[in-house]
């Protein structure tokens, strides 16, 4: 899949391939985890989610072996849902569209798997998550509180969210 998107300061506009998560590529997804957040994935979690068979995607630019790595995702099927894990956006391509991009790939394979709900977790500090999924149609349908880690030992609530496929 690919998609063509002119954000605000690329010129000409950047095409970007959806392309299956690789064992060469986990260093440079681990590198941009660890610019996006706080409390972000190791390399082996990506490693596991793609052991497990877990749907795991990654957005480039470019031909190997200068490709960029835009953003990438993480989900993992249920019966009639799936769960979204991880979508990142690298930093320096945040808020050009390209998260929206990565949920229409993943509501395309999802209604493909025969899934009816689309389901995540996003921090409550998250104001820019929140307010992407909501855009794209997300509703919020409950809280976990003491999800996620914070700082100094903390615990941070997180806003269970779901889409009808």
């Amino acid at each position: 899949m690919s998609a063509v998107l002119k954000p605000p300061n690329a010129q000409p506009p950047l095409e970007a391939q959806l392309e299956a998560m690789t064992g060469e590529w986990l260093e440079a997804v681990a590198h941009v985890e660890q610019s996006a957040y706080d409390h972000p994935w190791s390399a082996g979690n990506f490693n596991d989610s793609v052991k497990a068979g877990y749907h795991a995607q990654m957005l480039t630019a470019g031909v190997a072996p200068a490709a960029q790595l835009i953003g990438y995702f993480v989900a993992m099927r249920g019966v009639d849902e799936v769960h979204l894990l991880n979508i990142t956006v690298a930093p320096a391509y945040q808020r050009q569209g390209w998260g929206h991009v990565m949920l229409d790939a993943l509501t395309l394979w999802a209604r493909g798997q025969g899934a009816q709900w689309l389901w995540l977790e996003v921090r409550l500090s998250n104001v820019h998550a929140k307010t992407l999924y909501e855009r794209y149609g997300f509703r919020e349908v409950g809280l976990r509180r003491n999800y996620y880690p914070a700082f100094a030992g903390q615990r941070e609530d997180a806003i269970v969210m779901s889409f009808a496929l």
